[in-house]
């Protein structure tokens, strides 16, 4: 199983297009981190100030193209990172970005299906999962691992979804369509993802981790926004339109195409975007000895 930290992803069985090229997902994944740039700095942030001692060894499950890694290392001078997906592409495309980055030799990349164990290694001070622990068969029997992967003292950030972005306002055109393609994504989630939107904090404290802050990330942008705005909305609504057009009507699928087709509907055109997405932060301690 693979582990991609996204943001807004669709990469669900059911919400997913196995025939899509790889480097769309891994663009969807950038294109997340660039736009919530603000959002996640600010978690950052809230982690850095909890933090009991250096962070010199962090850990990223499920890390996609790493952009978590890449964001904590650039927030913690002197750390060294080993991203952890189950995918070899999404670590080929993390390692060529870390190389571009001049961070080539603060990052370690591990291959390793996460429901499978987590991979042994040296305690960490900081380890985080944004987007990935809802993938989970087994969530609190890796969560209990993690633990244990963790100092004493030490923290684990997670940032777990409760959806995905929506950007059009009611009686914009193709707003019903949205809406109607995130209801039936709301129905696959209670087969197909059962753990996303789950009680996290509960799953944390099961672990012996002790909750330290509680907060969701609230994204409300409003127009005017940045072209790649654009793009985004392009990347997620594609991968929702490949999940749910066998059941949309006519009618729905028709406003959806519309979106997506180069015309004055299209999101990459439009000025009228509005990004609205909500995510869950928890950082938890593990306790120090005695």
């Amino acid at each position: 199983m693979n582990h991609h930290h996204h943001a807004a992803h669709t990469n669900h069985r059911r919400a997913d297009n196995s025939h899509e090229p790889n480097d769309a997902l891994s663009q969807l994944l950038d294109l997340d981190a660039e736009i919530l740039e603000g959002p996640l700095s600010a978690v950052r942030a809230d982690i850095a100030a909890l933090v009991d001692g250096p962070v010199r060894n962090i850990l990223d499950l499920g890390a996609g193209t790493g952009t978590g890694t890449f964001g904590l290392l650039q927030h913690f001078a002197g750390a060294h990172a080993v991203a952890v997906d189950g995918s070899t592409d999404m670590l080929a495309h993390l390692q060529r970005r870390a190389e571009h980055l001049g961070l080539a030799d603060r990052v370690t990349t591990l291959h390793a299906d996460l429901d499978e164990g987590v991979p042994a290694l040296d305690l960490v001070d900081l380890a985080w999962a944004s987007g990935s622990l809802h993938h989970l068969a087994s969530p609190d029997r890796t969560l209990a691992q993690v633990a244990a992967a963790i100092r004493p003292g030490g923290l684990l950030a997670v940032v777990e979804l409760t959806g995905h972005p929506r950007f059009l306002t009611d009686g914009t055109p193709g707003a019903a369509a949205e809406a109607k393609a995130h209801a039936f994504l709301a129905v696959d989630r209670t087969v197909d993802m059962p753990a996303m939107g789950s009680d996290w904090g509960s799953r944390l404290a099961r672990a012996g981790l002790v909750v330290e802050l509680d907060r969701p990330i609230v994204v409300d942008l409003a127009p005017p926004l940045p072209d790649v705005v654009g793009t985004y909305a392009f990347a997620i609504l594609t991968r929702i339109r490949g999940a749910v057009a066998e059941r949309l009507g006519a009618a729905d699928l028709d406003q959806l195409d519309r979106l997506l087709n180069g015309g004055t509907s299209d999101v990459r055109h439009r000025s009228d975007l509005h990004v609205r997405t909500v995510r869950q932060l928890r950082i938890a301690r593990r306790p120090a000895s005695g």
